[in-house]
């Protein structure tokens, strides 16, 4: 009898260093590629997420496409189904007799739900996952998972004492043949897809980032054959352009490029044109974000907690006004609203800009923090889910910070950044100054 699997891609859409995708390569005789687009999706627990913004369902289109002609070369194809992965998954185990199911393993508490639920539903199917999205394996990692250090600083002085030369493992290459696909019905999910998200035609106009394996392996060789990483740690905090950082994030976030494979390429860069503390400085960027992936792994469903990992609460709550001029770039601080803007035309925002906004949304304008994050969510095509949440902890002081919060001085940051008000005019952050409420005290109904 056939061994029929079911791959269900997430965030790791790619064919190399694909641990998963090599291990269905080799068990199953039949294999079905999935992937879902949960419209359903309850999100992070405390309320209803909004969809996905524009650009960052633009990028997912692209990298879909690009995933289904990468699979056409394996004599494949990518099965894209506009439900809940429980839904899909269950029409296909019973049309097609299932019995191996595949996937990466995710950071996200939803994900490894639905993951669980299947697990529990269909007892009689072999279930199979593997790490994509971190250089490291947990065995790997120098402590248990419950003994995650409370801040970066340590985790990365106890990692570095590591021999990481010799642990961190060299990118997988991608399967030398795929198992033949079963014969799922086509759905026309790219016509069903620009039907429903018409935007995803690419009506939005010129975007900064194309979505898929090739292009982020084309920026990524791309980076690389230049100097910039020699002189990353001077130009990182950059507002605008495509220069003053490596911009991998948007592929590294939905999985079109591996973590591994980024490092592979930094040293070999280092190798032929020297390492020094800029090129140190992408790799320390990196453990940020690994350390955030093992904090989302450790602290879960307290990712989305108002008080985080601490003990109390902020002192903050939530005021429509403020949210929806913040969210617009119509507040009384011109940086702030040059940053939204930027961050909802392009759906991308520098780490400097981000900083600034999250300290506005919680020191200035005084907001429930979970309201700033769930907004990224939407917005950033580079969105994951546990560096945003777990940022925007540590920038409200109840994440991994051992000084409590990061309040910025908005006026200070925006001499030192935008000393000649460039970046302000040009997202016309001045064009929009208004006071930052409409009523006061005496206005309240009685």
């Amino acid at each position: 009898m056939q061994k029929v699997g079911l791959f269900l891609f997430n965030h790791d859409l790619r064919m190399d260093d694909n641990a998963a995708l090599l291990l269905a390569a080799t068990e199953v005789d039949k294999l079905i590629c999935l992937y879902c687009v949960d419209n359903s999706k309850v999100g992070p627990g405390w309320q209803q997420p909004a969809t996905l913004g524009p650009r960052r369902r633009e990028f997912l289109f692209q990298s879909l496409q690009d995933l289904d002609r990468q699979l056409s070369h394996y004599g494949q194809k990518l099965v894209v189904r506009m439900e809940s992965p429980l839904e899909a998954i269950a029409q296909l185990i019973t049309a097609h007799n299932v019995s191996h199911l595949y996937s990466s393993q995710h950071v996200g508490t939803y994900e490894q739900r639905i993951w669980n639920t299947l697990q529990k539903r269909y007892t009689m199917l072999e279930f199979s996952q593997c790490y994509s999205h971190t250089i490291f394996e947990p065995s790997q990692l120098p402590f248990s998972l419950e003994q995650l250090p409370g801040s970066f600083s340590k985790f990365r002085r106890l990692v570095e004492k590591m021999d990481l030369d010799s642990i961190i493992s060299a990118p997988l290459d991608a399967p030398a043949t795929l198992p033949a696909p079963a014969l799922v019905a086509d759905m026309a999910w790219q016509t069903l897809w620009q039907d429903q998200f018409p935007e995803s035609s690419g009506n939005l106009g010129q975007a900064l980032f194309k979505g898929g394996a090739s292009a982020g392996e084309q920026h990524l060789k791309g980076y690389f054959s230049r100097d910039l990483a020699s002189s990353y740690k001077q130009t990182r905090n950059g507002l605008d352009g495509m220069d003053y950082s490596t911009k991998f994030s948007p592929w590294l976030a939905n999985g079109t490029l591996s973590p591994r494979r980024i490092i592979q390429q930094l040293k070999q860069y280092e190798t032929r044109a020297g390492a020094n503390d800029s090129t140190y400085w992408i790799f320390f960027e990196l453990l940020w974000r690994e350390y955030f992936q093992w904090y989302g792994y450790k602290y879960q469903q307290q990712l989305y907690a108002f008080s985080g990992i601490s003990h109390s609460s902020p002192t903050t709550s939530f005021y429509p006004e403020r949210f929806k001029k913040w969210s617009a770039g119509n507040t009384p601080y011109a940086i702030i609203n040059a940053c939204m803007k930027q961050l909802n035309s392009t759906g991308y925002l520098s780490n400097r800009g981000r900083q600034l906004v999250a300290s506005c949304f919680v020191h200035e304008l005084g907001l429930d923090w979970r309201h700033g994050a769930a907004y990224m969510e939407q917005q950033l095509v580079d969105f994951d889910v546990a560096s945003n949440w777990g940022n925007w902890q540590y920038l409200a002081g109840v994440g991994a910070d051992p000084r409590g919060h990061r309040r910025f001085d908005l006026r200070k940051q925006a001499q030192i950044y935008d000393p000649d008000n460039q970046f302000v005019q040009r997202w016309a952050g001045e064009q929009t100054l208004q006071p930052l409420d409409s009523m006061d005290a005496a206005d309240w109904p009685i």
